[in-house]
């Protein structure tokens, strides 16, 4: 008996979204065609220029946009951002630093706070737990 293994691929789209790109800022023939898992590990163990100068000037799409301007998805598009933006662009908003983005960003700091908060009272909570002797087994 043999055994065949089938590659296993992608859409360009989800190979874009793993690499945190912007699909249609990347070449035709990525777009065009299917990325293999190997391609894709190749892809971002030695990216080629183009996908350099993707990650370092953009177009990035909105998740990249927002880790860069320290706020959520949501919060860009409550600030009417819906469209991906160049570097240039994310440093010229962070320069204007926008009534929104103020806003966004301590929203942003509030809901990490308060991540943080809800782990610490889940530690104490399991080590109470784990610090509590058992009755006798029945």
């Amino acid at each position: 008996m043999t055994s065949h293994q089938t590659t296993q691929t992608m859409k360009p789209a989800t190979a874009a979204k793993k690499l945190g790109v912007y699909l249609e800022a990347t070449p035709a023939e990525f777009q065009e065609g299917v990325v293999s898992r190997t391609e894709l590990n190749a892809l971002q163990s030695d990216p080629p220029q183009w996908l350099q100068d993707l990650r370092s000037t953009g177009p990035h799409p909105r998740p990249v946009v927002a880790a860069k301007l320290g706020v959520s998805i949501a919060g860009l598009a409550r600030g009417g951002v819906t469209d991906a933006l160049t570097t240039e662009q994310i440093e010229a908003l962070k320069q204007e630093n926008p009534e929104w983005l103020r806003k966004e960003r301590a929203t942003q700091a509030e809901v990490r706070k308060e991540t943080v908060r809800i782990k610490e009272k889940q530690k104490e909570k399991s080590a109470q737990q784990t610090e509590q002797p058992r009755g006798p087994r029945a």
